[in-house]
This record gives C-alpha cells, structure tokens and sequence, in this order.
C-alpha cells in the first residue's frame, strides 16, 4: 500500500483577526467578539458558519498508514501549541513523506483552510503547493488537482463532484458500522476550546480522522484495490492499533465499532 496520509483539522473563530478587520472594542471578550461574528454571518446568509480566511485552527489529527503493517494515529503537536506550530507540522509531514492525501470535505474546507491560514501565520509548504515547476511528476496530478488523487477528497469523489450528494461523515460512518462522532460535533469546538477542553477536541478529532481512514479502506474494497481478505486486515490493524492507544475515546469507539 502506498503511503497515505488522512487528515482532519478543527478549527475555531479566529477572534484576534476579526478584532483588526473590525476595530472592536478591547473590552469585548473572546466569546463576544465570536457571538458579534456569528450574528454578522446569519445576517449574511442565515448561518453561524464563518469564511474559511476567520477559521484559526486548533487541532489537527492525521493517520499515517505506510509499508506493510505501520500504521499511526495521532493530533499534531501538543495541546498548547499556536496555529502556526500545528500548521507548519502539517506541512512537515507532507514535505517528508510525499503521500496520498485522503480527507472527508478537505477540498471544500479542510485544505482551502489550511493555505489561508498557512499564508497567515508564515508557513512554508513547497511540497503541498507544488504544480509541476520544480517537480514534472506534479504536472498533471498535484494536490491541488481535484479530479486527481494525489488529495482525494472521499466526500467530494463519492458525490461525483455534485455539492448535492455530499453526504456527511457522521451519517456515512454510522451507516458502514462504524461509531461515527464521538464526544461532541464541529459546532461545539468552540464552545469547548473556551471551556478549556482541547485534549477532548484533539480526541474528537482524532476519531473523525480514523472514521475517514475506514471509509477510505472500504472504498479502496469496493473499487477492487483490496480484496476482502485485505480489507479485514486494514481493519483488524486499526483495531489492534486503537487498542493499544492510551485515551477512553479509544475504548468507546472500539466498543461501538460493530
């Protein structure tokens, strides 16, 4: 199998940036300074959800699945790095490894996320931004291409590229057997980062990248790449992987996974 690389990022208002575009007043809290956002955006377009440019992520989960039998699991950095630390990681890696790319929506958000704020916060990323200039293997199937998959987008691959048949990962993975969102949805991130509950965000996130990973393998069954056999091995490692993983996320999706 060929290294591949499944990612997911959270993200929430970036708070600081929408105080410089606005001149708000500093004696507005963080948690005002969002409600103002969100009730701007509904007026907008009838919803809380902000441009891709005001989305300050917050945590980024990956599994890396490389050679015969390795295959990790894992949030890049630690808890209490800044954005441009998780981000610069990511870029890390793809520098270094050069994978597949597999995300659930990353073309739509995940992606166009992570190029704003990369360009925000000072990142480099020469591996994931290369076209064919420096390297001539890129030029027609770079990760920026959407019909190819050097970044396979699954959401958008599955839906034919029509914005009306993208399904959502938590009802996709519920219905394949597997336990789908755990701990909280997207719409809490924020509530829960102002809480101070990032290890439960980065958990969260976690679990939503390994539901894209086994949706991913049982694609790669359905397109004919894994025979049967191979896809309950792909299976049988992310059990014996999760198992041996510190966290209670971990028990209760392997005691969900049906």
């Amino acid at each position: 199998m060929m290294t591949t690389l499944v990612y997911d990022l959270e993200t929430v208002p970036d708070v600081m940036g929408l105080r410089r575009l606005h001149d708000l007043p500093e004696s507005l809290s963080d948690a005002d300074v969002a409600q103002w956002a969100f009730a701007q955006q509904r007026i907008r377009n009838g919803s809380d959800f902000l441009p891709h440019h005001l989305q300050r992520v917050c945590a980024i989960a990956c599994v890396l699945r490389e050679g015969e039998d390795r295959l990790a699991v894992w949030s890049l950095g630690e808890a209490t790095d800044d954005e441009a630390t998780i981000i610069g990681k990511f870029f890390e890696l793809v520098e270094r490894k050069t994978p597949q790319l597999v995300s659930w929506n990353g073309g739509g958000f995940d992606l166009p996320v992570l190029l704003q704020r990369g360009l925000i916060v000072g990142a480099r990323a020469p591996r994931l931004l290369e076209t064919g200039a420096n390297d001539r293997a890129f030029s027609f199937d770079h990760y920026l291409n959407r019909y190819k998959e050097r970044h396979l987008d699954l959401m958008d691959f599955l839906a034919l590229y029509q914005p009306r048949a993208n399904a959502p990962l938590d009802a996709m993975a519920k219905l394949c057997g597997l336990p789908g969102k755990l701990g909280m949805d997207g719409s809490q991130v924020w509530g829960a980062l102002l809480a101070g509950r990032i290890e439960e965000i980065r958990a969260y996130c976690e679990t939503d990248v390994v539901n894209t990973w086994l949706l991913f393998v049982r694609f790669l069954a359905m397109r004919g790449a894994l025979d049967a056999d191979g896809l309950a091995r792909e299976q049988s490692l992310v059990r014996e992987k999760l198992a041996a993983l510190p966290g209670a996320h971990w028990r209760e999706y392997l005691a969900q996974w049906t």
